[in-house]
């Protein structure tokens, strides 16, 4: 049985709400790869690729990117990025976090706020043909007019941001000095001890008795898994000797009362001289058997009052680890 912790600042009634703890093997997680992606980009291209929507505490992301020429990559605010694609000229104003600089090949990582964020590729060459490659605001400028059989906001698509190959084209779009980018997406996922024992907290004692100077004994405790907790609640007008103790122990206290100090020298488990206290205890499954006692320090002159007192226990529910057998060497 190891060593007991008090949690005296703890209200017993929090105790349903506290997270119990997984005793199981840890799990083991990595990046493992998920979807794929290619892309042709022509000089001065953008790529929106994958927007990440991290949890309340932020994230992180993980990608691997070969290009066949120097790009940029960075994180953009996922709203951001997608105002500015109506409005291009915004594009240069959009903040940038983690970028890179003439990347052709990397593994990219970076540490993500708690707020949708878009991966974004950008072809880091300028375009020789002035005419067509002006910038993505020129070619969105309804003033300058459309530039072949697209409309303005599909040039956008084909020139101005980029393309995403694809094996069946209905108009296969004409790359002036393609680019061809491929990105390996990842995710982060558990590889080993993956499906962890649940565990649940139970009463197991909830009672307000007459107080006497006899040993009240609260038996048939049974720890099912190594680290069970137990927390103990007592509350008395009068001090009290509070322990879990082996439950052949415990019996035995009844017809020998006068072994009790004893036992309670080879018990961790206890708090001595208390009125109003709460404590846990951890007990390994090989612990066998254990009983809960309460009596008072001293047994003359016993109020006609009451004492309360509560236990609860943690038990697995789910994904158990069996328990080992009794006689374990």
């Amino acid at each position: 049985m190891k060593t007991s912790t008090i949690w005296g600042i703890l209200a017993f009634s929090m105790i349903c709400a506290v997270s119990v703890p997984s005793f199981g093997q840890q799990r083991v997680f990595k990046w493992l790869p998920a979807n794929d992606e290619s892309v042709r980009l022509d000089p001065a291209n953008y790529h929106s690729a994958r927007t990440y929507n991290p949890g309340p505490n932020g994230g992180n992301m993980h990608v691997d990117i070969k290009a066949e020429k120097p790009v940029t990559i960075f994180m953009a605010d996922a709203g951001a990025w997608s105002a500015a694609l109506q409005h291009p000229e915004q594009i240069a104003g959009v903040r940038q976090l983690c970028p890179r600089d003439h990347i052709t090949e990397t593994t990219y990582t970076c540490e993500l706020p708690p707020a949708p964020m878009t991966l974004v590729i950008q072809d880091e060459r300028t375009s020789p043909d002035h005419a067509v490659f002006t910038g993505i605001g020129s070619v969105l400028d309804p003033n300058n007019g459309v530039v072949g059989p697209a409309n303005s906001v599909a040039r956008v698509m084909g020139i101005g941001i980029g393309s995403v190959l694809k094996a069946q084209a209905a108009a296969p779009r004409k790359f002036v000095d393609p680019n061809d980018v491929r990105i390996q997406y990842y995710r982060w996922d558990c590889v080993e001890n993956c499906v962890q024992p649940e565990y649940q907290w139970f009463d197991q004692v909830k009672e307000k008795y007459e107080l006497t100077s006899f040993l009240k004994v609260y038996g048939g405790f049974v720890p099912d898994h190594d680290g069970t907790q137990v927390s103990i609640r007592i509350k008395s007008p009068i001090p009290m000797a509070v322990a879990m103790l082996p439950s052949q122990v415990a019996d035995q206290l009844h017809a020998q009362p006068g072994a009790l100090e004893s036992a309670l020298e080879k018990n961790s488990c206890q708090q001595r001289g208390v009125q109003t206290q709460q404590f846990q205890c951890t007990f390994n499954a090989e612990d066998g058997p254990q009983s809960l006692i309460v009596v008072p320090e001293a047994t003359s002159k016993i109020p006609h009052k009451k004492a309360e007192v509560e236990m609860q226990a943690v038990k697995c529910v789910a994904n158990c680890i069996p328990a080992p057998p009794a006689n374990k060497q």
